[in-house]
């Protein structure tokens, strides 16, 4: 085993697949409007946040991802493995007083900005190469540090006198990365890999202090991800495996986190595994004119808004951060061509034939139709989806029958396997057009499933896909 920069070619292969990674690493750094005075940039940092471990047993949020993922590793193979996060390191914002010294302020206030305290992401990565004969003969670890630091910096105003001070500390910080391979028996050669990264903090709060999520943030691991690359071989799909495979893949177990292929498309050699579900072979939009990190809102909408915050707006998101300043000057000098390419792309295409024309009637454009419409609107009235019943295993199922979800027997999304196992309510039976019958539910202990109810918003299963609970089980 080596700790060590990576190969020439292992780096090429990672650095494609980083680009999605990055996007994962800076998801919701900083909101729009870029200010730190901005409501929803009070509590930032959502996704794969690796708390330490004794707060979190006092809170919702985990120490720790578990990544398990099926390879099928050629001989003399060797796996690169990288763990990317954020530390988060706070800033202080002082102002210069007459007898030299400084003293803490909320903002300082400049030509071309306004500083203000804000916790910034600093992106730290481990690294390592291992044989994978290595991990078969016995689980590697990886642990590592990162010691608590202070940087302190001159503020100048416009003509280099010194008004100011900005103090940057970083808390101690530490994990482990644990690595394991077991070889399955299978009608081919398959590897589960397996991959921990943890948190391994010994910090808690003072005593006699509330947990504090601002107070924990400075020892996590933020946006927490890994990129794992194979030298010789190949990893399989977890979203959509080949059907010898579905077996094995079902036996993976993921917490916090979900592992698809990344990198070149066609390629199987490499995995992003993030705590943000995505597809297999994730892309940045070619039309992107860069990272806007709010990535809940359209580039289109971001762009067009940035531009147009006033001048003290953008004064005070350029003070707080240097990426919030990238982005407000981003928006400000994209041409308008730029702008017309994000307002819309067609990713494909595929051929809409019609049926041949039968006897009937023809339609406003002339194109002969058949006598029965392929849909009959009268025929809703013979259903209710709210006493209407279905039955399961045997047991007639329908609104207010408790089952269990087992989602995944046929082609699925990643999200829905992770409520495979887990109990939920029948809202409602609905039949669609092909005669096909859908169940509605709603997850037991979801915190917005009275939301849900009132806005008609649930998921949706088929018969096959659930299993009837017992009365009060």
């Amino acid at each position: 085993m080596s700790v060590t920069t990576f190969a020439p070619e292992t780096e090429a292969r990672l650095a494609l697949a980083r680009q999605v990674a990055d996007a994962v690493l800076f998801e919701g750094y900083v909101l729009y409007p870029y200010r730190a005075s901005a409501a929803k940039n009070r509590l930032r940092w959502q996704f794969g946040v690796l708390v330490p471990p004794a707060w979190g047993a006092e809170c919702e949020e985990h120490a720790f991802q578990h990544t398990e993922c099926l390879m099928e590793p050629r001989a003399g193979a060797t796996l690169a493995v990288e763990l990317r996060f954020l530390r988060a390191r706070r800033r202080t914002v002082q102002r210069a007083l007459p007898d030299g010294g400084f003293e803490t302020v909320p903002e300082l206030r400049l030509a071309d900005r306004v500083l203000v305290p804000w916790d910034e992401g600093v992106e730290e990565r481990v690294e390592a190469v291992v044989a994978v004969a290595d991990l078969l003969a016995g689980d590697v670890t990886l642990p590592f540090d990162r010691p608590a630091g202070e940087e302190t910096e001159p503020v100048l105003d416009e003509t280099g006198r010194t008004v100011g001070r900005t103090i940057r500390r970083y808390e101690e910080l530490g994990g482990i990365l644990r690595l394991s391979a077991r070889e399955l028996d299978g009608p081919y050669r398959v590897v589960r890999l397996t991959a921990v990264a943890e948190n391994t903090s010994t910090w808690l709060p003072p005593a006699g202090h509330a947990a504090d999520r601002d107070a924990a943030l400075p020892r996590s691991l933020v946006a927490a991800h890994l990129l794992m690359a194979l030298s010789k071989g190949s990893f399989l799909s977890m979203t959509d495996p080949p059907e010898w495979a579905k077996a094995a893949v079902g036996s993976c177990r993921n917490l916090h986190t979900w592992p698809v292929l990344a990198g070149e498309p066609g390629r199987a050699d490499v995995v992003l595994s993030s705590p943000i579900i995505l597809e297999d072979h994730p892309a940045i939009a070619p039309e992107s004119p860069g990272a806007l990190y709010d990535a809940t809102e359209i580039d289109e909408i971001l762009a067009l808004r940035t531009a147009a915050l006033t001048d003290e707006e953008k004064r005070e998101a350029r003070g707080t951060d240097e990426r919030a300043a990238a982005v407000i000057d981003l928006a400000d000098s994209l041409p308008r061509e730029v702008l017309e390419r994000l307002h819309g792309a067609v990713r494909g295409l595929r051929e809409v034939t019609r049926p041949a024309p039968a006897a009937g009637f023809p339609d406003e454009h002339g194109v002969q139709q058949p006598d029965t419409p392929w849909w009959d609107p009268a025929a809703d009235a013979g259903f209710d989806p709210v006493h209407d019943r279905v039955t399961v295993d045997g047991r007639p199922v329908g609104a207010g029958s408790r089952v269990v979800l087992n989602p995944g027997l046929r082609r699925t999304d990643a999200q829905d396997l992770f409520l495979r196992g887990r109990a939920a309510t029948v809202e409602a039976v609905l039949h669609d057009v092909d005669g096909g019958v859908h169940l509605a539910v709603t997850v037991d202990g979801d915190p917005g499933a009275d939301l849900r109810r009132e806005q008609g918003r649930y998921l949706y299963f088929q018969p096959d896909e659930l299993t009837p609970l017992e009365d009060g089980a």
